[in-house]
Formats: structure tokens, C-alpha cells, sequence
């Protein structure tokens, strides 16, 4: 047996480029049809809004793309996995590979060190590329696929309580002292009943209160709108409830998401799910470290037994039930059900106990 952790330089090279290819053209099939049976069901809304016409598509091209890219990447490599070995089995290279001392852990080396190298591009991708698209698409959503706002920091539709009052603020830009309302409606309540409704087009923090300027107010009792002088209302209310009133973990990077949980932390409210989600930014691209080990089953065995489909199948059953229990932790961690570290990092743990014991068992 080598003593070598990897076979020889052109063994590993051939299969990490057999592997790689393998899991990119996969990935290509599959960002196709899925992007073409998604368009076909979106792309009614998107021409929906006035003056919206193929520049609009190919935006929405654009922003779904990396999404689809970061969801199917995973299980592109599971099914490149499964056809390079498979292949490497059918054309006897893995019993060539045994025979010349190698174990099963030196064969599957070269993939293993190919998916690491995929997941740290897929870290990066997902971290500059797909959370801009995702926080873009999403505020594009909310205003009907109509104009964004140029200002890709602000915030759009934000709702906050106070007391039995709604305040409702189209975009909310800066952040903390600094920071503005635009097109604000504050719903005075009591008793569950509508009193009146305040509009203002601009509500700025003081740093005791809101300031209200230009502002109207609309009597729901007897109907009538009048103009409003300058006045200072909410004093209860805090710069943060607008501000992370709506973090998506999808939308921000991992620094980004590192700092607003920071700042809810501070504001004292729960941030276990948003922790997960943090944790999950890594482990969810390093899940490609498993594909390799899950589907090793493929690789080995004799293709002339006919069980070289029933083993690709088995490795196919491992890749896919993992993505149940990374889906399943995931949603356990949103829930407050599992601690985020579990939640993110105990269906890795658990199916790369699972890959390694199934390889020892049967082929070490």
C-alpha cells in the first residue's frame, strides 16, 4: 500500500478534472431549466408593471441566477460525484487504482481536495454575489418589479408598533442617529379603533423623538385632512426597530449579518435563528466536501456484478437525505428548537459520520 496520502500527480490531476467538469456541466443543465420553468412563471408579473419589457427579464436573469447557482450547486456536485466514479468504476481505473495499492480514502483524495477548492469559491460567490442579488431581487419584488430606489442601502416597506399605533415607512435610510424616514403613515389607534392618519413625506430621529415635517393628518371620525405644524411624536419608538425590523440572512453577507446580529444583541432581542443562519453561510458551501464520501459507493464494487446503478442509487439516497436533514436542522434552528450550532453544523457532522462509516465498512 502508498504510503501517500494522493496518488500519483497526473492520477489526481485526471480525476479532479474529470470531477470538476462533470459537476460544472451538471450545474449548467440544471441553472437552465430551472431558470426557464422559473421565467415562465415570473415573467407575467414582471411585464405586469407598466413600461417593463426584455431589459426587465434579463435584470430578473441576472438576480435569479445566482440564487439558483448557490441552491443547486451542492447537489451538482453529488451527481458529478456519482457519474466520475461511476465512469472510473466501469472502465476498470478504480480496480486498476486498488490494485496498485491504493485505499479507498487515496482514490477519493483528488475529489475531495477539488470539492474543498469548490466550496471556498462557492463561500465567496455566495457572500459577494448571490446576497447582493438576493437583497436587490427581494425590494424589487416589493415594489411590483417597478423603479428602485438608487440608494441600494435603504430599506423599503417597513412596519413598526408602537403601543396600539402602526407607524408604516416606505424606505428607511442611515442608521442609528442618522437615520430617515420617507413617506411615512402613522395609523393613531385606541381601543382597536382607527382615530386618524398622520402622512408625512420625510420623519427625521432627533435623538428623543421623531420629527415630523410638512405633515398631514386625516380625521377618520369626521373626514376631514388638515395640515399638520411641525411636531415631534414617538418617543417610545427607537432608531433600531426600523433599521433591523427586517434582516434577511439571505440577503446580507456573513460580515453583514455578523454586524446586525451584533446590533440586535444590543437592542436585547433574540438573534438564535439569525446565529444559524450565520453558521449555516459556512457549512452550507462545505457541504460539497461531503458529496465525494457520500457517493463513493459508486466507485467501488464490480460494474460487471450489475449492482453499479443500485450502488450509484445508494450514493444518490445518502447525498439527497442529507439536504433533508440540512433543510430540516436549518428550519429546527429558525424555530428556536435547536441551538444554532446544531442546527448548522449537526447534519454535517452527522452524515460525515454516516460517508465514513459506510467507506470503512465496505471497502477498508
Amino acid at each position: 500500500m502508498q504510503t501517500q496520502f494522493f496518488p500519483s500527480r497526473t492520477m489526481s490531476f485526471y480525476m479532479a478534472k474529470a470531477f470538476i467538469l462533470r459537476s460544472l456541466a451538471v450545474l449548467a443543465a440544471l441553472v437552465l431549466v430551472l431558470q426557464a420553468l422559473d421565467l415562465l412563471g415570473e415573467s407575467g408579473n414582471i411585464l405586469a408593471y407598466p413600461g417593463n419589457g426584455n431589459a426587465q427579464i434579463m435584470t430578473y436573469i441576472g438576480l435569479r441566477v445566482p440564487q439558483i447557482i448557490q441552491r443547486f450547486l451542492p447537489f451538482s456536485v453529488l451527481l458529478g460525484t456519482l457519474i466520475t466514479l461511476a465512469t472510473l468504476n466501469q472502465n476498470s481505473e478504480v480496480i486498476s487504482m486498488k490494485a496498485a495499492g491504493l485505499s479507498a480514502h487515496q482514490v477519493l483524495a483528488p475529489l475531495i481536495l477539488a470539492s474543498l477548492a469548490i466550496a471556498i469559491v462557492s463561500f465567496s460567490f455566495n457572500d459577494r454575489i448571490v446576497a447582493r442579488a438576493t437583497s436587490t431581487l427581494d425590494r424589487w419584488q416589493k415594489v411590483d418589479y417597478g423603479p428602485l430606489p438608487k440608494d441600494m442601502a435603504v430599506q423599503t416597506n417597513v412596519w413598526v408598533r408602537d403601543g396600539n399605533n402602526l407607524v408604516h415607512a416606505a424606505a428607511v435610510r442611515g442608521r442609528s442617529n442618522n437615520i430617515v424616514l420617507s413617506d411615512v403613515t402613522v395609523y393613531n389607534r385606541a381601543n382597536d379603533t382607527l382615530l386618524e392618519v398622520v402622512k408625512a413625506p420625510t420623519v427625521k430621529y432627533t435623538g428623543k423623538g421623531w420629527l415630523l415635517s410638512n405633515a398631514t393628518r386625516f380625521d377618520v371620525a369626521t373626514g376631514i385632512q388638515t395640515p399638520l405644524p411641525v411636531t415631534e411624536v414617538g418617543q417610545e419608538i427607537r432608531p433600531d426597530q426600523f433599521t433591523l425590523a427586517q434582516v434577511d440572512p439571505d440577503g446580507l453577507s456573513f460580515m453583514g449579518l455578523e454586524a446586525a446580529i451584533s446590533d440586535l444583541q444590543a437592542a436585547g432581542r433574540p438573534v438564535a435563528a439569525l446565529q444559524a443562519n450565520l453558521w449555516h453561510k459556512i457549512s452550507g458551501p462545505l457541504s460539497s466536501v461531503l458529496m465525494p464520501l457520500l457517493g463513493a459507493v459508486a466507485a467501488f464494487g464490480l460494474a460487471r456484478s450489475g449492482r453499479l446503478f443500485l450502488r450509484a442509487v445508494l450514493g444518490m439516497g445518502l447525498g439527497f437525505a442529507y439536504f433533508v436533514a440540512d433543510n430540516f436542522g436549518i428550519a429546527m434552528g429558525n424555530l428556536g428548537a435547536y441551538p444554532p450550532w446544531l442546527a448548522a453544523w449537526g447534519p454535517f457532522a452527522l452524515f460525515l459520520l454516516i460517508g465514513e462509516t459506510v467507506l470503512i465498512r465496505t471497502e477498508e
